[in-house]
């Protein structure tokens, strides 16, 4: 029996030639299991993203290729040692590019849940937290050098505590104190008691350039973001921790603004070590209970752009 020779169609020219910025498959889920010295391997279930750019001479990509190079660079990894998920994004870009030679430029993202163990505040019971943590990888290709850069990140959820409500509620209780107390009293019971505000389910997020042979954790991320809120969040606490939660949030209230601002003073404190041209984007957003709207703050800069702003804070102080 003779063998069919099926048609390219992808190859030939598109009716209306217009080249497209980015091409590809999305919501690919794997399996990865990653290996850790020393510690129990994580088990990850990732939906990728994977992009190539397209000229304006061809009608399509050869579309299988972009799971495939995902696929075989993940059944790589698993005979690793070790290996990093912003890596794994630059494999398959790289992958990408080998396979789409009429490609420029290609992009890949990862996503995953990320379990942490953690200890509920005062009674101390062991509970799963579920976190994200995201990678990215982008790769461009100038003659026959391709040039890739890696990011890595993770999006945390806490608790936030609404500044403004709490000061307008601390003013109303201050006169109605007054009404009975003397001002030295009553700025002692204000000063003891926890005052209420609106509260917000805060997810904070990070994702900061990995650069050339060095390691950003993606735990170190986690902590950042949750020392960053009002108060971090547990999945089973007891009422003496969730006295302690709801305290804790309420002595410390911040606005969304606050938290971005945390967390971009904790990075430069974390990462030194970095390149001052290091990439960093921190997102907060705080799921309103009172409005129907959600509150959005978001800083993208450089680590040396982030540097100069806060030596220049310290410098003030």
């Amino acid at each position: 029996m003779a063998r069919v020779c099926f048609p390219d169609t992808q190859e030939k020219i598109p009716i209306i030639p217009v080249h497209l910025t980015r091409v590809g498959v999305t919501n690919v889920k794997k399996l990865l299991k990653i290996e850790r010295e020393g510690k129990r391997p994580i088990i990850l279930l990732p939906t990728f993203d994977a992009f190539v750019d397209l000229p304006s001479t061809k009608r399509g990509i050869h579309m299988s290729r972009n799971p495939e190079a995902i696929s075989e660079v993940l059944e790589e990894a698993v005979e690793k040692a070790t290996v990093e998920i912003e890596s794994l994004c630059a494999m398959i870009v790289s992958s990408l590019l080998n396979k789409h030679k009429y490609a420029r430029r290609a992009e890949v993202s990862m996503k995953s849940d990320f379990m942490v163990m953690k200890k509920s505040p005062v009674t101390k019971v062991k509970t799963q937290e579920m976190t994200r943590i995201m990678a990215d990888a982008v790769g461009s290709r100038d003659d026959e050098e391709v040039v890739i850069r890696k990011m890595i990140g993770a999006e945390v959820v806490g608790i936030t505590a609404c500044p403004c409500a709490q000061e307008s509620i601390m003013e109303t209780s201050k006169q109605k104190l007054l009404e009975f107390l003397d001002e030295q009293t009553t700025n002692k019971v204000l000063s003891a008691v926890p005052i209420a505000s609106h509260n917000q389910r805060g997810r904070g997020m990070i994702m900061i350039e990995v650069p050339h042979h060095q390691v950003v954790r993606a735990e170190d991320l986690i902590m950042i973001i949750e020392d960053s809120m009002s108060s971090s969040v547990c999945e089973v606490l007891k009422r003496p921790d969730e006295n302690a939660v709801v305290v804790q949030a309420h002595q410390n209230p911040m606005f969304v603004e606050d938290c971005v601002r945390n967390m971009v003073h904790k990075i430069v404190n974390e990462f030194p070590h970095l390149p001052d041209d290091t990439m960093v984007t921190v997102r907060q957003i705080n799921e309103e209970s009172i409005h129907q709207h959600n509150a959005f703050a978001e800083k993208v800069a450089t680590l040396g752009e982030l540097k100069y702003e806060i030596e220049s804070m310290e410098g003030n102080q």
